[in-house]
């Protein structure tokens, strides 16, 4: 369980192929040098396990069901992704609860500045739209953030600059695509 509040932002360093799965090594800060093989780390918003740590190179297989519902099937070597260690009993939940299991990807159809604010409008699949609440909490690649405003299947959301400074939504733009995961207490309630 996480809280959608990104920690950094790790590097991709290799992605190989090991049997079914594909090897994904991030390079994290030395924050991260302590994790242990077994923990949960989200990255990009995707629930991963730690298989290997040295020195905060962390290493993750992937299954190809993963890689088929996010945006991971597209990573590259040297690209950046969002990664937040997972909640512990004490942690304070400054976001809202986020499982780390990707409902469906999103594509960003327009970022722009409005009202000294960056925004982006993001479309999903009209299947999910019942999950789409005004002032509601949504995971986008693992972020916590506020749903602005909702038309059909697609949402705003609007980034105070340290948000965009801090997460891979800084190097977003018009047609990538974008991990969702929709809040769990909004999913029970309209499922």
């Amino acid at each position: 369980m996480f809280a959608g509040i990104v920690e950094e932002l790790g590097l991709i360093q290799e992605i190989s192929k090991k049997g079914k799965v594909k090897l994904f090594k991030i390079k994290a800060s030395s924050s991260f040098s302590d994790v242990r093989i077994g923990e949960s780390i989200s990255v990009n918003g995707v629930c991963l396990t730690v298989v290997n740590n040295t020195n905060g190179l962390l290493e993750f297989e992937v299954l190809a069901e993963t890689l088929k519902v996010t945006n991971l099937a597209g990573a590259r070597i040297y690209e950046k992704v969002n990664l937040e260690r997972a909640l512990k009993i004490s942690d304070r939940i400054s976001g809202h609860f986020v499982t780390g299991h990707i409902d469906c990807l999103g594509v960003i159809r327009r970022k722009y500045y409005f009202q000294n604010n960056y925004c982006l409008d993001i479309s999903v699949p009209q299947v999910y739209a019942r999950y789409l609440l005004p002032k509601g909490s949504i995971a986008v690649d693992g972020a916590s953030l506020t749903i602005a405003k909702v038309v059909g299947s697609g949402f705003s959301v609007y980034l105070i600059p340290h948000t965009l400074k801090n997460t891979t939504l800084q190097f977003k733009g018009p047609s990538d695509k974008v991990n969702i995961e929709f809040d769990i207490l909004v999913k029970k309630t309209r499922s």
